[in-house]
């Protein structure tokens, strides 16, 4: 995560003195669930399974423990080498996804249905969403999914979803990060200059995979970058010494939570803005990329500035 830190201007005044590090801000993830790791403390405030009858916190993908990592990992197994975006942010998990990473339509409007319950108990800021909708979905599943993410939007929060792997062809972009109301995050087009975690014979195989627009009502996606590829973050099969505390993984699905850990440390120092001034404050702050989409790429310093 140094790498990745470095990339997009992360070290600041703010973050450096560990003052706006996603203090007293709490963030929803509906992903394939979370790890009992380390790098969590005691900060995950609850958990609930949509895919099956086990309720005690557990992962049995990976796949969201590593988000959850990204976002608000300590970092502590590393010395601080693989410390998230916001370390000190709460988490609520919410497990749409089964063990392959699949899930349906209607487990993720569970976990939301579960997040406007749960935002009566706990001040939920953000949502992340590393799920993305496969394009042969029919059309009515993919209007459900995009009007419930819009109703968190419009309750108020903060909803940061994945821009799919299936670009990087034009109209590639996965439902819901097709919503004009959502911050949706995807990889630049340079692949190989925000992987500088990745082996050197695994570069120049690279290829551009993140979605993007226009949608089908013309509006420019993503609208945020941030590095995706290469991503080293919490490992959920910590457990067994041959695999270790943290693992590698790239997609959209990584880079998203990097926007959401920042978006936790511009809330831990201003509380009281609202999800559009966050948008409108994200997109100011963005730097352009040669090859620009959206609004450009992430810059942490610039944003709590």
């Amino acid at each position: 995560m140094r790498w990745v830190k470095e990339s997009i201007g992360y070290w600041c005044e703010d973050t450096v003195s560990g003052k706006f590090t996603g203090q007293g801000v709490c963030a929803a993830v509906l992903d394939t669930g979370i790890a009992l790791h380390p790098d969590f403390d005691s900060r995950i405030l609850e958990f609930k399974n949509f895919t099956g009858n086990k309720q005690e916190i557990h992962d049995d993908s990976g796949h969201g423990t590593h988000v959850s990592g990204i976002l608000a990992g300590s970092g502590k197994q590393s010395g601080g080498n693989y410390a998230g975006m916001a370390p000190h942010t709460g988490l609520l998990i919410g497990k749409v996804l089964d063990k392959e990473g699949n899930g349906a339509v209607h487990t993720v409007l569970d976990g939301i249905e579960w997040i406007f319950q749960m935002k009566e108990k706990y001040p939920i800021r953000i949502v992340n969403i590393s799920v993305g909708t496969q394009p042969d979905l029919e059309e009515r599943q993919k209007t459900l999914l995009l009007e419930a993410v819009e109703d968190l939007w419009n309750e108020g929060m903060v909803v940061v979803v994945s821009a799919g792997n299936y670009g990087p062809g034009a109209g590639t972009v996965a439902v819901p990060g097709n919503s004009p109301k959502v911050i949706t995050v995807g990889v630049p087009d340079n692949v190989e200059a925000f992987a500088k975690a990745l082996p050197v014979q695994s570069k120049g195989k690279l290829k551009n995979y993140s979605g993007r627009g226009p949608t089908d009502t013309c509006v420019v996606k993503p609208d945020v970058l941030a590095p995706g590829t290469g991503i080293i973050s919490c490992n959920s099969r910590f457990k067994n010494r041959r695999e270790g505390f943290y693992t590698m993984k790239s997609g959209t699905s990584m880079a998203t939570p990097v926007v959401s850990g920042a978006i936790a440390c511009l809330l831990s120092k201003e509380p009281d803005m609202t999800n559009v001034e966050v948008k409108l404050k994200l997109r100011a702050s963005c730097t352009e990329q040669d090859q620009k989409l959206g609004w450009g790429m992430l810059h942490v310093g610039k944003l709590l500035s």
